[in-house]
C-alpha cells in the first residue's frame, strides 16, 4: 500500500463560523468520496486558511465527518498580495492503492482557478 496525497481547496464567501464548517465538510467529503477513501485510510491532513479567515478552524469542521481519530492540523497560509481571499486549502495523507497519477484532487468554489491542472 502506498502513501497519496490529496490536494483539495475550497473558498468562502464569508468569515463565519457555520459557513466555514459548511464549505470544509463538503470539500473534505467530496475527497474522501472521490477518492473511495474510509477514514481509517487517512494518515494527517493539514488546512490551512487564508489570514482573511478567523471564524473558526478548520479541523474543527472535519472532525464532524467522522475524523475524529484521525492527526489534523490548521495553518495560516502565506498572506501574498493579490491572493485568492477566503480560502481554505487541504493537503490529507492517505494509504492507497492507485497510481500517484489516479489521485483525485478536489477544488470547490472558485478555488479551481488555484490548480486548473488538477481541478476535477
Amino acid at each position: 500500500m502506498a502513501v497519496r496525497a490529496i490536494r483539495g481547496a475550497t473558498c468562502l464567501e464569508v468569515d463565519e463560523a457555520e459557513h466555514m464548517r459548511e464549505r470544509v465538510v463538503e470539500l473534505v467529503q467530496a475527497m474522501i468520496d472521490r477518492n473511495r477513501l474510509d477514514s481509517a485510510d487517512l494518515i494527517s491532513v493539514v488546512f490551512t486558511a487564508t489570514a482573511d479567515l478567523r471564524s473558526d478552524f478548520p479541523a474543527a469542521a472535519a472532525r464532524s465527518v467522522g475524523l475524529g481519530d484521525v492527526p489534523l492540523i490548521c495553518a495560516q497560509e502565506l498572506d501574498v498580495a493579490g491572493a485568492l481571499p477566503r480560502v481554505v486549502r487541504v493537503l490529507a495523507h492517505a494509504e492507497m492503492q492507485v497510481p500517484r497519477g489516479e489521485v483525485t484532487h478536489v477544488y470547490l468554489r472558485g478555488a479551481e482557478v488555484l490548480r486548473k491542472d488538477l481541478a476535477q
